[in-house]
């Protein structure tokens, strides 16, 4: 028995599907949104919003400790009461999320959701009774998973996922970080930070593998600074859970084994789609082999009616990207066309120092047999790095030599997730060298960087001997 209409219906109250249903109720459309745990997804509540509630503080509390000039005598971290704080902001965005749900006249019930049809879906509520619903469209938008290893195997308890090492009840002593990726490192440092002896083991050759090294490098003697030890070409392939402690066995290229003593192990090491038990399958939606939705530029999959949005289609697993993907399914389903073709996706992770890069890196470019200019600007060479004493780091400009036309950005360095929006917002518009460099930014500021990189591409940085 169907029990209700909907012009849409969604699966999934993440970033990529609750920016979807305030758009279709912007809209006026009559829309149903289902999501079978908390509103906002992973990103909300257990992922960027925690982490960089968490990331900032640390962040505020070594710098006072490190401090050459701040004098604070047994200066510490309230770990209990940062605990305190991060579910108190996640709480609150979730229930503005909620809020502008409703505002929006998009119906909103808990429970999990199953296609029986291209045109119903099936809710089991958190009662156990099942509802049906026929909807007109249909968004998938259950983003994935943690990955577990079943060397190191998640338990939840002693050995976690990045999310759970986010909610932890202590500080750990001892940390392995079981992948050097954003997570592993960003979460890593911020232990190494307050005090954790923090053991990295990734499988790559180095550190963020597809990040370009000359900007992990930066990062990578950081960390070591910190006391972080880190394995590269390592993978783990053993543990044991011994009471309060994880033992883990490690092995180093070669053969050679090690073994890492933790209070908590984190294994970090990607994710998988959130697609199994959906019923995609029974009604025709097209997979990849690892179980990805296909879909087209309009973010259409292969069955009339039916979309996907945000990692459910695989990476790069960003919550921004998901957001512009409910945006922009919603903007389809209201008759307006959207693509999603020739989109420039920044990236930002936020260790210390941060990168960020968006567009083609040199490489890239040259591997497509483009002959580039690149402008580089130091950090060290600019005023307001330097009076902050943040002058690790740099920006990277790649160019189309032909036209002079933006095609990529690399940076590394304080501030970056904020500087990379206008570079991507040059690289989306095509804007030249010339064009980025004539625009005046205000002093003293970090954005200065940019036009001195592109001056650097052009010919010559003012405040940099090239």
């Amino acid at each position: 028995m169907i029990s209700g209409e909907y012009q849409a219906v969604i699966i999934g109250g993440g970033p990529g599907g609750y920016v979807a249903g305030i758009r279709l109720g912007q809209h006026g459309i009559k829309t149903l949104l289902i999501e079978k745990e908390a509103l906002g997804g992973e990103c909300l509540n257990r992922g960027c919003i925690p982490s960089k509630t968490l990331i900032s503080r640390v962040n505020t509390y070594w710098s006072a400790s490190n401090s050459r000039w701040l004098k604070a005598e047994k200066l510490e971290i309230d770990w209990n009461e940062l605990q305190r704080l991060r579910a108190r902001i996640v709480k609150r965005l979730r229930l503005g999320v909620k809020y502008l749900l409703e505002e929006n006249g998009v119906k909103v019930i808990e429970g999990e959701a199953k296609l029986k049809s291209e045109s119903v879906v099936e809710v089991r509520l958190k009662d156990g009774s099942e509802k049906e619903f026929k909807a007109d469209n249909i968004v998938v938008a259950t983003g994935g998973e943690h990955i577990s290893l079943k060397e190191i195997p998640l338990d939840g308890k002693r050995i976690i996922s990045s999310s759970q090492a986010l909610e932890l009840p202590e500080i750990p002593k001892r940390l392995l970080v079981v992948g050097g990726g954003v997570s592993g490192l960003e979460i890593g440092m911020m232990y190494a930070k307050l005090g954790s002896k923090v053991v990295i083991v990734e499988l790559m050759d180095q550190l963020l593998p597809g990040v370009e090294k000359d900007l992990v490098n930066i990062v990578e003697r950081r960390l070591r600074k910190l006391g972080v030890e880190i394995h590269t070409e390592s993978k783990v392939v053993g543990s044991k859970i011994m009471d309060d402690r994880v033992r883990a066995i490690v092995e180093r290229k070669g053969g050679e084994n090690f073994e890492v003593e933790a209070d908590y192990a984190m294994v970090a090491v990607g994710k998988r789609p959130l697609t199994r038990d959906l019923g995609l399958e029974e009604v025709g939606v097209k997979l990849d082999r690892r179980g990805f939705i296909e879909v087209d530029e309009r973010l259409r999959t292969n069955v009339n009616g039916i979309y996907a949005v945000g990692d459910v289609t695989g990476p790069p697993f960003l919550a921004h990207r998901a957001a512009y993907h409910g945006i922009v399914v919603a903007e389809n389903i209201a008759g307006r066309e959207r693509s999603i073709q020739g989109l420039v996706i920044p990236s930002a992770i936020f260790t210390d120092p941060e990168i960020a890069f968006a567009g083609l890196s040199e490489a890239e470019a040259k591997e497509k047999g483009m002959d580039v200019k690149v402008g580089k600007f130091l950090f060290t060479a600019l005023g307001r790095a330097i009076a902050e004493e943040a002058g690790e780091g740099f920006i990277k400009l790649i160019a189309d030599a032909s036209t002079n036309e933006l095609i990529g950005c690399q940076m590394v360095g304080p501030h970056v997730s904020e500087l990379i929006s206008e570079a991507a917002l040059a690289i989306q518009n095509k804007l030249t060298l010339e064009q980025f460099a004539s625009s005046i930014r205000p002093h003293p500021t970090f954005s200065e960087a940019l036009t001195e990189a592109a001056e650097a591409a052009l010919w010559k940085p003012i405040h940099m001997i090239s």
